[in-house]
Formats: C-alpha cells, sequence, structure tokens
C-alpha cells in the first residue's frame, strides 16, 4: 500500500478500490469502488442482478475479489475470512437474515457477542431492548416464532451484540410491512447518533432518502453514481434505477 492508499484508508471508514469478483467465470464486478466516511449511512441502489449484494459480499470476504483493493479504517482486509473482518469491527446482516431459529432471542443475542471497543458503549441487550422494544416483550420466545419484521430486528440486534464500528445490511426492508419499515429508518437513524457507521444495499428509494447521507448506484458492476443523496436527481433515478 502507497503512502497515497494508506492516507485515503486512515481519512475513511472504508475504502473499495478497483475490486473485481466473479462467481465462478461470471465477471459480477468491474473495477468497482466507493468511499464511506466514518459516522455516515449510505447506501447502494440498483436494479436487481447488478451487483449490490456481491459488493457487500465482497467487503465482508464471503466473495474474495481477484483483484483490487479493500481498506477498513485504514487496514487492508481483502483476502481476510469473513469472521477475521468481523472482529476488526464490521457487521453484516444478510438478505436472508439466517437467525437461529431453535433459540430464544435472549439466546441469538449471545451468540453474537463479542467484547468492547475501546471509546464505544457496549451494545448489551437492555440497550438493544431499547432499541427494539418489540423484543423486549418477547425475550424468551423462539427466533422462528416471531414475524419476519422481528426476525430482521433479531438480526441487526444480533450483530450489534458485536459491538461493530460499520454495520452492513442487505435489503433490510425488502418484504417488510410499511410500519416495520418505518421502525427500520428510526433505528438506522439512531445507530448513526450512537456513532455506527451504515452500509446497506436498497431498493425502497424514499426509504434510503429518509435516512441516507451518501447514494452509490450500481450498474453492470460498476459505480455510475456517487454523491450525497440530496443531488440524486428525479433523472439519474429514471436512467439508472427505472423509477
Amino acid at each position: 500500500m502507497n503512502a497515497t492508499q494508506e492516507k485515503t484508508g486512515q481519512d475513511m471508514m472504508l475504502v473499495v478500490k478497483d475490486i473485481n469478483s466473479f462467481y465462478g467465470k461470471a465477471h459480477i464486478l468491474h473495477d468497482l469502488s466507493l468511499k464511506m466516511e466514518r459516522g455516515r449511512v449510505g447506501v447502494l441502489l440498483g436494479r436487481n442482478g447488478v451487483g449490490k449484494s456481491t459488493t457487500l459480499k465482497s467487503i465482508m470476504g464471503i466473495v474474495s475479489p481477484k483483484s483490487g483493493e479493500i481498506f477498513f479504517k485504514g487496514e487492508s482486509i481483502r483476502g481476510l475470512p469473513s469472521y477475521k473482518i468481523c472482529s476488526l469491527g464490521l457487521g453484516y446482516v444478510p438478505e436472508d437474515r439466517r437467525i437461529f431459529s431453535r433459540l430464544t432471542i435472549m439466546e441469538n443475542l449471545e451468540v453474537g457477542k463479542r467484547s468492547p471497543r475501546e471509546g464505544f458503549e457496549a451494545w448489551t441487550p437492555e440497550r438493544l431492548f431499547e432499541l427494539f422494544p418489540n423484543l423486549g416483550g418477547m425475550k424468551n420466545r423462539l427466533g422462528g416464532q416471531i414475524s419476519g419484521g422481528e426476525q430482521q430486528m433479531l438480526t441487526i440486534a444480533r450483530t450489534l451484540m458485536g459491538n461493530p464500528e460499520l454495520i452492513i445490511l442487505d435489503e433490510p426492508s425488502e418484504g417488510l410491512a410499511p410500519v416495520i419499515v418505518d421502525q427500520l429508518g428510526t433505528t438506522i437513524t439512531r445507530l448513526k447518533e450512537e456513532g455506527v457507521s451504515v452500509l446497506l444495499a436498497e431498493q425502497n428509494l424514499n426509504f434510503a432518502r429518509t435516512i441516507c447521507d451518501k447514494a452509490f448506484i450500481v450498474e453492470h458492476g460498476r459505480i455510475c453514481f456517487d454523491d450525497v443523496i440530496g443531488n440524486l436527481s428525479d433523472e439519474v433515478c429514471e436512467i439508472h434505477l427505472a423509477v
């Protein structure tokens, strides 16, 4: 890593530089680059199949980019196993949630527990039940016996038990009732206030506009728009998002 890259990595929470990712022989991401500042909420927007989830999985080490660089807090993480990336302070909430259906809500939370980070107040079940009051009223219920919206809340809460500095959410509002989407938006705003950076992949443009600072539009595995979300015009949305 040269001096310029090192400085960029230290100034930003997350730097993705010219990554190329594949599924087998299928080339999904083409020299994709993005930067996330500390304390911001960023969103990857785009149609189905353009590479949003692959971008998140490449950051988390679930998909290993064939080339390019990924820096988290100035440290190169490309090629590291996912568990190591998580231990550095990156949390990941997958699209399919992956709760433990035969464990209680409290047991699910304990599975995600990690040591607190210096300078940050540790996430505890008590703090999380303030953030997700629905879960606090059913803490001994099995994960498989709660609604889809409650499972999404539980997955985010379990990830927060790892005390991440950046949390990555893959399509968090998909399939949720509008009232739950509103609660999710409030939660993400609260996380930002707590000093947690957030990067999400999302198709709900209205939801993204209410909570995000910065937008990245992904098209054919490349970033074609990178700016504050307030500069995301209706014309750009019509061209790249078909809305």
